[in-house]
């Protein structure tokens, strides 16, 4: 790549390569708000982001590489091969800031005898810069959030084959911004969703204080009202419970506390650790062991039994009218 490119590459982006003011800022407000989409300012190291970099600089041969976003007044820096000790510098003094403006890799042979970046702070100081090599990130909607860059403190030029793995870093590092944004995207909608259970247990609390008859479980993201004289029994299994009704099972993510204090009170019995149980549904006391109705046909020949606990056996015999 001749020395002129990056020269003209950059005056051709000065001159605003033909768009009027207005139209560069409507691109600009476009690609800031994609960015701040995304969440990835100024957040933790990920490792699938620093083995990115750390390929970059296996295969261009250079002792610095470098994830970063370009935001409106500064490049942050998200991953780096090396310890650095600044996480962002000024926009103004980057090479990422024209890298983003091509659809190709944007490279440097020697930055000191360029007149566009040889006044540089990075240039002129530490780390010195002499070779540099960017590949915008660029999203499946065209906007540039930021760049995957290769760097060297001695001049040099990549080969065919060490540009073509750049470009293909860049866009592997989009794919994981994809992955990255829609499991957050999914993490808060289950927050969202969970609050809305939440809210509407607590209402069905507050307008059945006396009955509490119903309560809402989380299946497959819905919201399922399941009424309480339904239900048979709840089993607890690790960090999940599951409840029984006369025609199916919820599992849902609670503990037994939690649902012993949604559930009627003088309807339903801590029989176990494990269980609670329907007081209505109890057909025989065997033992150590409770029969309880679960209304389905087909289960009847062969009933769930269900254990009691040493510690709440005394508490539910005192709570059924024995003869």
């Amino acid at each position: 790549m001749p020395k002129s490119t990056s020269v003209k590459v950059s005056s051709e982006i000065e001159t605003s390569i033909g768009f009027p003011k207005h139209a560069l800022h409507s691109k600009e407000a476009d690609r800031l708000e994609a960015l701040r989409n995304y969440q990835v300012l100024d957040t933790p190291s990920e490792a699938a982001f620093d083995n990115l970099v750390r390929l970059a600089s296996y295969i261009c041969g250079t002792p610095m590489s470098m994830m970063s976003f370009i935001d409106d007044k500064r490049q942050w820096i998200k991953a780096c091969n090396v310890e650095f000790d600044v996480k962002e510098v000024d926009r103004n003094f980057t090479f990422c800031q024209y890298a983003l403006q091509i659809d190709d890799v944007f490279e440097v042979p020697d930055a000191q005898k360029d007149p566009l970046f040889q006044h540089y702070p990075s240039v002129v100081n530490d780390p010195n810069v002499r070779f540099y090599a960017g590949a915008a990130l660029i999203t499946p909607d065209g906007q540039a959030l930021g760049t995957i860059c290769t760097i060297d403190t001695e001049p040099r030029q990549l080969t065919a084959q060490q540009r073509d793995a750049l470009r293909i870093l860049a866009k592997e590092a989009v794919t994981h911004l994809e992955l990255r944004r829609a499991r957050l995207q999914l993490e808060q909608e289950s927050q969202k969703l969970d609050g809305l259970i939440r809210m509407a247990n607590d209402a069905a609390q507050s307008m059945f204080m006396g009955s509490r008859n119903e309560i809402f479980v989380k299946q497959e993201h819905r919201l399922i009202r399941v009424h309480t004289e339904d239900i048979r029994y709840v089993e607890a299994l690790g960090d999940y419970v599951n409840i029984y009704t006369s025609r199916e099972r919820y599992t849902v993510y609670s503990t037994m506390k939690e649902l012993e204090t949604k559930l009627p009170a003088r309807e339903f019995a801590r029989i176990h650790r494990k269980y609670i149980v329907c007081l209505d549904r109890i057909m025989a006391i065997e033992g150590d062991s409770v029969q309880v109705d679960v209304g389905r046909p087909q289960d009847r020949q062969s009933p769930t039994l269900i254990p009691i606990g040493n510690s709440y056996k005394s508490i539910l015999l005192s709570r059924l009218n024995l003869i």
